[in-house]
């Protein structure tokens, strides 16, 4: 009897995904470059349908036609060489589809190369890390919707599962699932980095300890902040290191890793000029992060205002703070799907950007309780600009837009670097600006370039000899 799927890349998540298609009644077939990640999921899945295989000509071989070969290899030449290594055994309408975190351009390459073989190539963005992996992820699958019909009866038993609909949606054509992945984790950038900023105010400024955080963390997730970013932080807070007795946050050494998909998000919206500017800042907050010894050398010497030893009414600045980051949450996932709409409109690919919120809400790093509000704002704008203006999130920023800047201010006074909440608000007045000071850019250029100028109070293009 012939597998019906089968699972090359046998790391932590690709285990965890073939894993989670056994558990669904799916017949897997694996195989993984090395045998040894390959003999540890055999001996992991003793006496289920999980069946190894050490030759890629009998992996193939072993899969019912028309074969769907999911990969869970790392992004970059190495799918490109697995790919080489599938094709003289497949045959016309197989499917390949890509489970890692790849570039969407580098998505769209292969769609046409493997088009022209009759192969079908889909870009299925995964979100979840190993824990969704295993018991339901978010699925983002982007290629041909005839392509996806064949597969989504695996794809949506293996998602995530919220009030009985499945986490995964068709996306749309080409990279398009990719895509999608690519910003959502510039979002997670922006996310993490926000509350990262909050954290810092609470311990730094209002002097609380490591456990008055995880407790206010904890009562945040009850409410409007609720969100498995917000859950997890609350349970990291509240970890102690064996070794010291310390909050383990306090041995943890502050340099932050990146695998670049934020960077990709940032460079996108550059290129299609969209405003990412929490997102990048949040890109750049890691990178200077990076920068440990420099950053130990440099406080040394340089200097910053004499943390302002006031205090402040601690019950009132918590709650600013909780409404400075909802208010930074919504400016970054505006800006994200900002950048669906602008892109999707560009590439002509019609995002359901209702339905990208609703498989958010479940598997994925950033699922959030707002993300029902986001959905129903685009079912009932389905040509919205920008999610600031939506009625429910308008009447949220009016009532918290002055916790926001109460925060920011006195971060900065006190000498406390804020990217991303500082961002979130310089994003929201300058959108919220009708008329702004980009007339005397234009004038500059006009006049060092003879790059000429609209008016607004006459039609055409116009230049002045300065």
């Amino acid at each position: 009897m012939f597998n019906t799927i089968g699972v090359i890349g046998l790391g932590v998540m690709g285990s965890n995904i073939a894993l989670n298609m056994n558990s669904k009644g799916e017949k897997v077939a694996v195989y993984n470059y090395t045998r040894d990640l390959t003999d540890q999921l055999v001996q992991k899945s003793k006496g289920q349908a999980i069946n190894p295989y050490y030759e890629v000509q009998d992996f193939v071989q072993s899969l019912k036609t028309p074969r769907k070969i999911f990969l869970m290899v790392t992004a970059g030449k190495a799918i490109d060489s697995v790919i080489d290594s599938l094709i003289p055994f497949l045959e016309a309408g197989d499917i390949i589809m890509d489970g890692g975190n790849s570039h969407y351009e580098d998505t769209e390459r292969r769609y046409d190369e493997l088009k022209t073989k009759g192969i079908d190539y889909l870009g299925i963005g995964i979100s979840g890390g190993e824990v969704g992996a295993l018991k339901g992820p978010s699925i983002m699958p982007g290629g041909d919707k005839d392509a996806y019909e064949k597969v989504a009866p695996i794809l949506t038993k293996i998602a995530a599962q919220v009030e009985n609909t499945p986490c995964c949606v068709y996306i749309g054509p080409k990279g398009a699932g990719h895509f999608v992945k690519m910003v959502h984790n510039g979002i997670e950038y922006a996310d993490m980095q926000l509350i990262a900023e909050a954290y810092t105010f609470l311990r730094e400024r209002l002097h609380l300890s490591v456990n008055e955080i995880a407790d206010i963390f904890e009562t945040w997730n009850q409410g409007e902040l609720k969100s498995y970013l917000i859950q997890i932080t609350a349970e990291i807070l509240k970890k102690q290191d064996e070794e010291t007795g310390l909050p383990l946050i306090d041995v943890i050494l502050d340099k932050v890793g990146q695998k670049g998909t934020g960077k990709w998000t940032s460079i996108q919206a550059i290129n299609n000029g969209t405003p990412s500017s929490i997102i990048t800042e949040s890109l750049f907050a890691r990178y200077i992060s990076s920068l440990k010894e420099e950053r130990v050398f440099a406080e040394t010497i340089l200097d910053g205002p004499e943390m302002n030893q006031e205090s402040l009414d601690k019950e009132l600045w918590i709650e600013y703070i909780k409404q400075a980051l909802y208010m930074g949450k919504v400016c970054a996932y505006t800006q994200g799907f900002t950048q669906y709409k602008m892109t999707s409109e560009l590439y002509g690919w019609d995002l359901p950007l209702k339905d990208i919120a609703l498989i958010f809400r479940g598997g994925c790093i950033i699922r959030a309780e707002f993300l029902n509000v986001i959905s129903e704002a685009f079912q009932a704008q389905a040509n919205l600009n920008n999610l600031l203006t939506a009625p429910y999130f308008a009447k949220k920023v009016k009532e918290y837009q002055m916790g926001l800047r109460k925060v920011v201010c006195e971060g900065i006074n006190s000498g406390i670097s804020f990217p991303c909440l500082s961002a979130s608000l310089t994003y929201y007045d300058s959108y919220r600006t009708g008329k702004s000071n980009a007339s005397l850019l234009q004038a500059q250029r006009d006049y060092f370039g003879a790059h000429t100028y609209e008016r607004n109070d006459m039609e055409g293009v116009f230049h002045t000899k300065w």
